[in-house]
């Protein structure tokens, strides 16, 4: 079928993408034949065949057997590429560090991908009890605080946002379309996003949208500051936000210089 570009789209390209991605989101899981000609609705003999051509590329990885299938080690070297010439992620990690070492807490850097929002880098705690995570990681907008940062930056009727219920990975996740615009009218009004345990049990969380010079697109980038609950007090609380809406204003105009020459990708 034609694209909305008029372009036609490349089945088998399409079909190998998908099939990438469905590998990349098992994890450490790997899968067998069946299984992914099964989610992928494509006949097994030509799963078998684009396998093999994955395999030989190093796209794809493959077990002993020949019957467990995982992501290979070129998507890895695709992603690194992806980091190492991102602008805004040179000019951010610094400051990331910068954060983690004043608060003694988790600093992360995520952008805005569709529904999801993906971990670009982290600064981990050098504390003891520590939040975990890591770069490439994807949860939905929904239930965090960077991605509610990045939310309410768009008006409420171009949320990119699934049918209820939302997929709730805690028991304290939004997942009622009309609780979430509540939540982001207030993320508004204050200035940035407050998670209290909605993406990870026990985890509190504090995320602010980075804007770029002309304020005429909505953020794509946010910065947070996750804390273990148990650690959270009032005073430390008000400490990060004065802390990272410091930081913010440093990343902006840091990655303001970085970019400046750059590609303005899409």
């Amino acid at each position: 079928m034609p694209e909305p570009g008029g372009v036609r789209a490349v089945k088998s390209a399409s079909r190998a993408v998908d099939l990438l991605e469905v590998l990349a989101a098992r994890g450490d899981r790997p899968a067998r034949l069946r299984e992914l000609a099964e989610e992928l609705q494509v006949p097994r003999s030509s799963m078998y065949a684009l396998l093999q051509t994955l395999i030989e590329r190093g796209w794809v990885r493959t077990d002993a057997t020949g019957s467990l299938y995982g992501i290979g080690i070129r998507a890895l070297l695709t992603g690194t590429s992806y980091l190492d010439s991102d602008p805004r992620v040179r000019a951010a990690r610094p400051y990331l560090a910068e954060a983690s070492e004043r608060l003694g807490e988790t600093i992360h850097l995520a952008r805005l991908d569709r529904g999801d929002v993906v971990y670009l880098a982290t600064r981990e705690s050098h504390e003891y009890q520590r939040t975990l995570s890591r770069v490439g990681r994807r949860l939905p907008a929904h239930a965090g605080a960077l991605g509610k940062a990045l939310l309410a930056e768009r008006p409420d009727s171009e949320l990119p946002l699934p049918e209820d219920p939302l997929r709730a990975l805690t028991p304290h996740s939004h997942t009622r379309r009309a609780s979430l615009l509540a939540d982001l009218a207030r993320v508004r009004e204050r200035g940035y996003a407050i998670d209290r345990e909605e993406g990870v049990v026990g985890i509190a969380g504090f995320g602010f949208a980075l804007r770029d010079a002309a304020g005429e697109s909505p953020a794509t980038d946010a910065v947070s500051c996750s804390v273990p609950v148990g650690r959270l007090s009032e005073e430390h609380e008000q400490r990060i936000v004065t802390v990272m809406r410091e930081i913010r204003e440093r990343i902006e105009s840091a990655g303001l210089a970085a970019g400046s020459g750059a590609p303005d990708w899409r």
